[in-house]
């Protein structure tokens, strides 16, 4: 092939890529111009930030900046695995994520089941309304309510009163928090968690249901051996993605609720990190810290998700 044919197929190729991206591609410009901002956005606000995460191995200087600041290496990371903080405040994450992954993950699983079980429609709409209310709330306002409930002239306390409770300001008792916190947020996301798994539901083919029905297979049994095996799929996703977030604990609900007598079980890594970075100016050590969280959390989901692909071929990846 001499010299002249090569020229003439490279432009060929150039051509008939142009008139396959002519094709495919503008037609559906529209398109490409609703993602745009989506795009921008993830560039710059998450993959453009992650420029930051320098920080973590250098003595940041805000007058210096991240190109002028001298480095340190892993000098932050070992100051946090020897601090005294640093089993108090991954004990305190771990104690109120994985309470959420016992008690909060299942919750709306068993709001679904049961509102998938309902023939009365607008008594369901009505439940499903009710329990949907609550995530729209301000987290703000939802804490104001969790202390007033839980004060010692709330509502919550007097209830418990009734039982032997002394009456105090249950904010003020370190063994309270995680399950304040836990039961808060299960009211708060229960029915929007839910809304997933009702579109699971949904999908699952009726007949299944008559031919168990025939067979003399009850509700529970149905449950078990049709439901259930119907939706596993979206329930380990939504496993594989929770995983994902087990060493994150959000500090604003907890600035909201926590206070200096319940440090001991209300402090966390979110928490700890605000205040290195806000109230310490400590900005090396508190990027130092959020990255060995993150990186925990993609081992998590990496672990998670090999063995969910490994026994239940469900993954997502």
């Amino acid at each position: 092939m001499n010299k002249e044919q090569t020229v003439e197929r490279n432009i060929g190729k150039s051509n008939s890529l142009w008139l396959k991206l002519k094709k495919e591609v503008f037609p559906n410009y529209e398109l490409y111009i609703m993602l745009l901002p989506v795009v921008v956005f993830y560039i710059v606000f998450h993959y453009g930030a992650m420029y930051g995460i320098l920080m973590g191995f250098q003595d940041f200087k805000p007058m210096l900046g991240i190109s002028g600041s001298p480095w340190v290496g892993f000098e932050h990371f070992k100051n946090f695995f020897t601090s005294p903080n640093f089993f108090r405040v991954i004990r305190n994450t771990l104690s109120i994520t994985v309470s959420q992954v016992f008690f909060s993950f299942p919750m709306p699983i068993i709001l679904a089941l049961l509102l998938n079980e309902v023939r009365t429609r607008w008594f369901g709409r009505t439940v499903q309304t009710i329990t949907y209310i609550p995530h729209f709330i301000s987290i703000v306002v939802v804490c104001s309510l969790v202390r007033a409930f839980t004060a010692d002239t709330g509502i919550i306390t007097s209830f418990f009163e009734l039982f032997g409770y002394d009456g105090k300001t249950m904010l003020t008792k370190p063994h309270l928090f995680v399950p304040i916190y836990v039961i808060s947020s299960i009211w708060q996301e229960v029915g929007w968690n839910s809304i997933i798994y009702l579109a699971a539901l949904s999908a699952v083919d009726r007949q299944l249901y008559e031919a168990a029905d025939i067979d003399g297979a009850g509700k529970w049994k149905q449950t078990l051996h049709i439901t259930l095996p119907s939706i596993l799929p979206t329930i380990l996703i939504l496993f594989i993605m929770k995983m994902g977030t087990l060493m994150n604990v959000g500090y604003e609900k907890v600035l909201l609720l926590y206070n200096p007598g319940i440090f001991d079980t209300a402090d966390v890594i979110s928490t700890y990190v605000y205040r290195l970075g806000f109230e310490n100016a400590s900005y090396s050590a508190s990027t130092a810290i959020g990255l060995f969280n993150s990186l925990v959390n993609v081992i998590l989901v990496c672990c998670t998700n090999m063995l969910s692909k490994k026994f239940t071929e469900t993954s997502l990846f």
